[in-house]
């Protein structure tokens, strides 16, 4: 069996290493463009703030690695068509310059995203850098030592991660973001409220609900950002707007959303036989509405490309859909969810009902004991979870990975409200923080 990967970072490591143990006679050969593999993007802010003195902890595999397991992976080496009628693609050596064509029994495609570029007056000014992989990040790194003003464009994970690891480096920091308020897609207001207040305070300028519209510079290089309701003196920017999905070798041959993520089943397949798809090029199953998502995350990107290669002869492994899980720290706050937030259960149209929670996570008599807030969003009618969100100075975030079982499995908040859960005054009160929304609902 000949298995082609093109693509080779989460998805495309974890689809290849696996593949690997399970068809040991396989011929297995991967396609990257990139000179390294396997690199955590999720650790970019880590890196440039300086809390990672050694980068190769942000590497988990390599072709080294790959070698020992019988894989041919070929880097720098860009597939520029693929034929899924004939099982054949077109490749090119980025070094060389040969092409060459290679026929597959099994392809897996994981060719992962790429951050948008939107078309403004000004983009191709120096100084205006993507913060996607490795050579992204030392490129920031780099330039950042000889910069005072910078600018973040986007408040999302990326974008809020950078903005404080520049302001914690003493840069004068501005974060852009059309949207009126930051991580909206993650949080709700009264959570971002907290985070955006900390900002304020840290010395962070906030531009929210301001969209960009050209770059200004002198002798070649980015001086200002204009938007539609002011302008900024910077000597950096970066461009954290979001991702869309690298899916161009796919098109019209497969089955996607109308922003070219690839819809997979639940066995990772696509539309077309012998073709698997994972990763943040791909849509999947979104639980709490049971529709086709793109949510691009690193965690559904490794189960994604594991589950592909199990799958690759048979149906052996069944993706069970996602919620979307997610945290960050900003600063003291230590902030999560999963799921739907109100904002995003109104958007579906879905006729549902919050509850809210607040207290101290452990009893007070213990020496610390710090306030959480806890939210639950659940749909009126059958009281099934829907989503979930907490922030805490304490680090109460994998409360969120039991809140993501809860709604996997469809749980109704009455049921949450008698979950069995351990008490200890170090950990807890016995009435479980997550015990309280069903509770008080």
């Amino acid at each position: 069996m000949k298995i082609v990967v093109i693509g080779c970072t989460h998805a495309g490591t974890a689809a290849t290493v696996n593949a690997a143990k399970m068809y040991p006679d396989a011929e297995i050969t991967v396609y990257e463009r990139n000179d390294n593999i396997s690199f955590l993007s999720c650790g970019i802010a880590l890196y440039v703030g300086g809390f990672i003195e050694d980068p190769e902890g942000l590497f988990y595999s390599s072709p080294k690695e790959l070698a020992k397991l019988g894989v041919n992976t070929k880097m720098q080496h860009d597939v520029l068509d693929v034929d899924t009628d004939k099982k054949k693609i077109k490749v090119r050596d980025m070094k060389s310059g040969e092409e060459f064509e290679e026929l597959y029994d099994k392809l897996i495609v994981t060719t992962g995203s790429w951050p948008i570029i939107p078309p403004f007056e000004g983009i191709d000014l120096d100084n205006i850098l993507l913060s996607k992989n490795y050579n992204h990040s030392n490129t920031i790194i780099e330039r950042a030592k000889n910069a005072k003003n910078i600018a973040v464009i986007g408040a999302g994970y990326i974008g809020v991660e950078l903005a404080e690891a520049f302001n914690l480096n003493d840069k004068n920091v501005t974060l852009i973001d059309m949207a009126d308020r930051i991580l909206s897609k993650y949080l709700d207001k009264e959570y971002t409220d907290i985070a955006e207040n900390t900002f304020r305070e840290k010395g962070i300028k906030l531009a929210l609900g301001e969209k960009v519209t050209k770059f200004e510079g002198n002798d070649g290089k980015v001086s200002k950002v204009i938007t539609d309701k002011g302008e900024y003196d910077i000597d950096l920017v970066i461009l954290c707007i979001g991702f869309k999905p690298n899916t161009s070798l796919l098109k019209d041959q497969v089955e996607m959303l109308g922003n070219g993520a690839i819809k997979v089943d639940e066995y990772m397949r696509t539309s077309k036989e012998d073709v698997f798809a994972a990763g943040d090029n791909s849509a999947i199953i979104y639980n709490p509405t049971g529709e086709h998502r793109y949510i691009p995350l690193a965690t559904n990107a490794v189960r994604m490309g594991t589950i592909a290669s199990k799958n690759l002869l048979e149906n052996k492994a069944r993706y069970m859909g996602t919620q979307g899980t997610s945290g960050i720290k900003i600063y003291n706050h230590n902030i999560s969810s999963s799921g739907l937030t109100e904002e995003a259960a109104k958007q579906a149209g879905l006729d549902f009902d919050t509850v809210t929670v607040k207290d101290k996570y452990r009893p007070e008599f213990m020496p610390t004991h710090e306030e959480a807030t806890l939210k639950v969003v659940y749909e009126k009618g059958t009281r099934r979870i829907l989503g979930a969100q907490i922030i805490s100075d304490a680090d109460l975030t994998q409360y969120m990975n039991t809140m993501s079982v809860v709604i996997q499995n469809k749980m109704t908040l009455d049921e949450l409200a008698y979950t069995d859960f351990f008490f200890q005054p170090h950990y807890n009160k016995p009435w479980n923080l997550l015990n309280l929304p069903g509770l008080n609902a």
